[in-house]
Parts: C-alpha cells; structure tokens; sequence
C-alpha cells in the first residue's frame, strides 16, 4: 500500500484552510480493524500503546463489518465504522483495507508502519489547526463547548469503550486472544460548528467514553477532546 505521506506534506506546507490556532489539541488517530483480519494485531497492539503512552494523542479504534463474512463476526464490527472508512477510501483513492490508520484526517498509512505513522502524527502537531473544545457530562447529558474561530467544521460525537479482551474462536486468528482499547461503539454527526462559539448538550452515547471531533470541509482535524475527567492531554 503506497503511503501518502508526500501528499501529507503537500498539505501541511501548502494550503491550509483557514482555521483558528487555539493551542495545542490531541493528534486523532482512527485504526480501522478487525478481529477477523489477520494482519490487524499488530496495529492493535501499537494503537494500545499510544492509548497508554501517548497524552498527546486521541486513538480510536473502529471495527469494520467486512471481515464479519470469513469466519469470525467480530463483536465490535460497527457498519457506521465501515461506512466512515468508505469516506475516506474515496478522499484517498485507496479504497478500503485492514489495518488503516488515518492521522487527523490527512494522511492513510498502513496501521503496523510504526515509523510511518508516528512521522505524521508529529507532522500533524506542527500544523495543529485547533479552535477550543471541550467537552463534559452532566448525569447523561454531554456537555460540548466550541470557542470562536475562523472557519468551519462538523462536530462528530464518539463513543468508545477503554478495552476489551476476546477470545477469537474462528477465522484467520482463531486460537488468539486480543486485547484492543479505545473501542468505539458509536459515531455520528450532531451539528456543524461556523466559527462561533457554540454550545451543544447531547444524550450520552453507546459506549463508557466520549469525544468529540471536529472535522474541516478539506477532511482535516480542526478540534478534538475527550470528557474533561479523562484528560488526553
């Protein structure tokens, strides 16, 4: 799979939308896996690591259906995972395969090219395009704060489960047992944000956790945080 870390760098050092600079935010990495896919625990297994080690980065992990037809169905497998994939497959031109990560919504990389991705996940702190977000839970409400800014984005809303650990009983890694964190179990858009400050309360989500993304018309990360007790960074 050819990576697109040039056009990556096309990007950070040539146009850039015009977007606020508000501070430093967390680096979102998506993973697109499988538990049926065996290629994907190693990316598990690094996607783990930066959920562990890395404050300045928000992993998500998004189980695709695919793979649900070859012998194991992966009990995370979400179809909005797959169609949310299926976006950027179509941006990329590269289709869709496990394992994927999409750094801040810019570059695919193949999800086990450690070195690979780790270049743009820094590539994309120094472009770190941020309006101020933040995000907080009242009983079952998510409280969602968006500061001023220039530009637009639409707000997603995430929820994920911090690990889970499966026995796989089929398929191409049947036998194994997978530990994967930041599993999300929900997504989905709940407004768009014009650049002014804006408040939205939502029901919490499907899932133990929250974040919210939001994402510029080019496809690139222009704000991100998690629920303010579980601090990203």
């Amino acid at each position: 799979m050819p990576s697109r870390i040039s056009v990556f760098l096309g990007l950070v050092f040539g146009f850039v939308p015009a977007m606020a600079f508000a501070g430093e935010r967390p680096v979102v990495v998506e993973l697109f896996t499988s538990q049926g896919c065996s290629s994907c625990p190693p990316a598990n297994a690094f996607l783990n690591e930066i959920a562990k080690g890395r404050p300045d980065v928000l992993p998500l992990a998004f189980h695709v259906t695919y793979w649900d037809r070859l012998g194991w169905k992966d009990p995370f497998s979400l179809e909005a995972a797959t169609i949310w994939q299926d976006r950027y497959g179509h941006r990329f031109g590269d289709g869709s395969y496990t394992p994927e990560m999409v750094v801040d919504g810019m570059v695919s990389l193949i999800g086990s090219h450690r070195d690979e991705v780790n270049a743009a996940i820094e590539h994309a702190k120094r472009r770190q395009l941020a309006t101020d977000l933040n995000v907080d839970k009242t009983g079952e409400i998510v409280a969602i704060k968006i500061g001023p800014g220039v530009g637009r984005g639409k707000i997603i809303l995430v929820g994920f489960d911090h690990e889970h650990t499966t026995k796989i009983g089929r398929g191409e890694n049947g036998g194994r047992t997978l530990a994967e964190f930041n599993v999300v179990r929900s997504i989905r858009p709940i407004g768009e944000w014009f650049g002014k400050p804006l408040e939205i309360n939502e029901r919490f989500p499907e899932g133990e956790d929250v974040a919210v993304v939001i994402e510029s018309p080019d496809g690139g990360i222009v704000g991100a945080a998690r629920l303010s007790g579980r601090s990203t960074r």
